[in-house]
């Protein structure tokens, strides 16, 4: 609006400062045709004037200020069948010494003047541009009317000059008030919209897992949409807690009834078999449920600290076991997820990888753009084509799978579905052993 509104102001500034210098100047040009007329008097049907003006101006040669007069000789008049006016040169002023009037074009509309009429225009002159004032009268002389016509002629530079001055003058003074203007709604902007982006910041900060709740202070407007977002992220936390200790509570309250089943004697080696599947499949499924998943509100879980607690808990599990494990890990990446869930993916797969591998294992975990990549090899025998496939499948059994890739790929592969994630496994191509990849897209950003 600012743009739009000044411009349009200003353009009506100068054309009305425009309008109003030719105002004034068709005054002062008709004040200096009617100096001209006092002065001028008719003898015997002819026109007599002074040899020096009042005015300085219509004196001095080329001085931009010119005055002549038209009309009709005294043969004219007496022969003439109707009262006209002439366009004989009666009188010019010695400023038109060095321009030949009669050479110059006229506008029409100063040749059909008729008696009392004026008019103002403008005229070519001397190849510049100027302005005419023309005023026709008539005088009387011994029953003969003598028309005339007084023609005041102003050079245009000093106009000119004057508009462009002021034009300046004017866009300068209303760029800085652009200027001005665009900078205090910048400012007023700024201030009014700052909770909106201390909100967006806050906002940020708790999907990236970085805040639980919003803490800043609000104006009314939005202080209760943010209760509101408080309420709703504090009601999700309760919910998720509740059904994970509900979990909880289930799978104690199943393990105690199967281990007294196994506890006994006399049970055949058949129901002991079916007994220790429906054991391996509750733990299964109950770590499965038990997975936070997907959360647009999860706190993240800085992965560094988190794996080098494992690697201490493995490397005392396989303390015969000479494993080397390279370790490729940018430092404060985040996991945006559970802690528990994040444990159980790496454990899993760095527990196979210490199973299969024969003397190296590497971890790498690095973020590409908005992709968390977690890199899991080592150089055991690998995994063939057709095993890939069927790991692969969804349906397909975690026991089927073969020793070093059994139960925990299949909680793997489920927590990654939970959490919108892609599992890729190939083989190494350095190391010659299994190559796992979990890539989490935009949801896991540190």
């Amino acid at each position: 609006m600012v743009i739009i509104i000044l411009p349009t102001i200003a353009f009506i500034i100068m054309n009305s400062f425009e309008k109003h210098m030719e105002r004034s100047i068709e005054n002062e040009l008709s004040a200096y045709s009617y100096s001209i007329l006092a002065v001028a008097e008719v003898e015997q049907v002819q026109l007599v004037m002074p040899e020096v003006l009042i005015e300085n101006q219509f004196n001095v040669s080329d001085s931009g200020l010119y005055g002549f007069i038209l009309g009709t000789t005294s043969h004219q008049i007496k022969t003439a069948t109707q009262q006209t006016f002439g366009d004989t040169l009666l009188w010019s002023s010695q400023s038109l010494l060095t321009i030949n009037i009669s050479e110059e074009k006229l506008p029409r509309e100063v040749i059909t003047l008729v008696t009392g009429e004026n008019s103002f225009s403008s005229i070519e002159m001397n190849g510049s541009s100027h302005f005419i004032y023309s005023y026709a009268v008539s005088f009387t002389e011994d029953n003969f009317n003598f028309p005339l016509t007084v023609h005041i002629i102003s050079d245009k530079k000093t106009f000119l000059q004057l508009i462009s001055d002021f034009k300046q003058q004017l866009w300068f003074g209303l760029a800085i008030l652009m200027v001005i203007i665009l900078l205090l709604q910048l400012v007023w902007l700024m201030w009014t919209l700052k909770p909106l982006s201390t909100l967006e910041q806050e906002v940020k900060a708790i999907e990236q897992g970085r805040a639980e709740k919003l803490t800043s202070l609000y104006p009314k407007e939005l202080a209760q949409l943010t209760r509101q977002l408080n309420q709703l992220l504090a009601t999700e936390q309760k919910q998720r807690q509740r059904y994970r200790n509900a979990l909880s509570d289930l799978a104690h309250s199943l393990k105690t009834p199967l281990a007294v089943l196994q506890a006994q004697r006399d049970i055949s080696s058949i129901n002991q078999e079916q007994i220790t599947r429906i054991n391996s499949t509750i733990d299964h499924q109950l770590k499965r449920a038990q997975s936070a998943g997907y959360s647009s509100w999860l706190l993240g879980v800085e992965i560094k600290p988190v794996v080098d607690k494992l690697l201490k808990t493995l490397a005392k599990i396989y303390h015969t076991e000479q494993k080397i494990v390279e370790l490729n890990l940018t430092e404060k990446l985040t996991f945006k997820g559970d802690e528990a869930d994040l444990l159980e993916l790496l454990g899993n797969l760095l527990d196979n990888a210490y199973k299969a591998a024969k003397n190296t294992i590497r971890l790498t975990v690095s973020q590409h753009e908005n992709a968390l990549v977690m890199c899991i090899e080592d150089d055991g025998v690998g995994i063939k084509e057709q095993q890939i496939a069927q790991i692969l499948k969804r349906g397909v059994r975690a026991d089927t799978y073969e020793v070093g890739y059994g139960v925990g790929l299949a909680i793997v592969r489920d927590l990654v579905e939970s959490y919108q994630g892609e599992l890729h496994i190939t083989n190494s191509g350095d190391l010659g052993g299994a190559k796992f990849i979990l890539r989490f897209t935009s949801i896991n950003n540190a």
